[in-house]
């Protein structure tokens, strides 16, 4: 059964966030191990492993990025843990300009006020990716929708780095 079916939604990147955590509330208080404790042990093996696969499937869907992933690997189109690179030389050239971007922050002179402006770039560029993965999928152009995943993932990457960047400076 996948996550999908599991939680009784439509394989699909919009869902309903409300709906997977109420439905995943109920389902955990269904499969909880605790309420298995005086049943056999093949019974509570089985409810482990249910709110295993509960565990699994909400954290999988209850996150954009890794929802988007686990529907393309739905139609066959695997990233976990590829060596694939990104082929796209303009989205290449951003990515160096974000990275020497996020260097010459620590030399702002206020380096706080560069970082939110950098975060704000960053948010809104996410945004946008994640508007086109949505039509992507929707659209069932799964080879570019991988490719709108892969820039996530650098996004993603990039906004930590910032963050950690942030951490530093606070502790001055």
């Amino acid at each position: 059964m996948n996550y999908f079916e599991l939680f009784g939604l439509t394989p699909a990147f919009a869902l309903d966030s409300q709906a997977l955590a109420q439905t995943y509330r109920t389902l955990q208080m269904q499969f909880h191990p605790d309420k298995f404790a005086a049943h056999p042990e093949r019974e509570r093996l089985q409810a482990v492993q249910s709110a295993a696969q509960i565990n699994d499937a909400f954290t999988t869907l209850k996150h954009p990025l890794s929802r988007a992933e686990y529907l393309l690997s739905l139609q066959g189109v695997e990233l976990h843990a590829e060596q694939q690179t990104l082929k796209d030389p303009e989205f290449l050239m951003q990515q160096m300009e974000w990275r020497e971007e996020l260097a010459d922050i620590s030399d702002a002179e206020d380096v706080f006020a560069a970082i939110m402006v950098f975060d704000q770039q960053l948010q809104q560029a996410t945004a946008d990716y994640y508007a086109e993965l949505e039509q992507q999928l929707s659209a069932q152009l799964l080879q570019e929708a991988a490719d709108t995943v892969r820039k996530l993932k650098f996004m993603t990457k990039l906004q930590t780095e910032l963050e950690r960047l942030e951490d530093a400076q606070q502790e001055f």
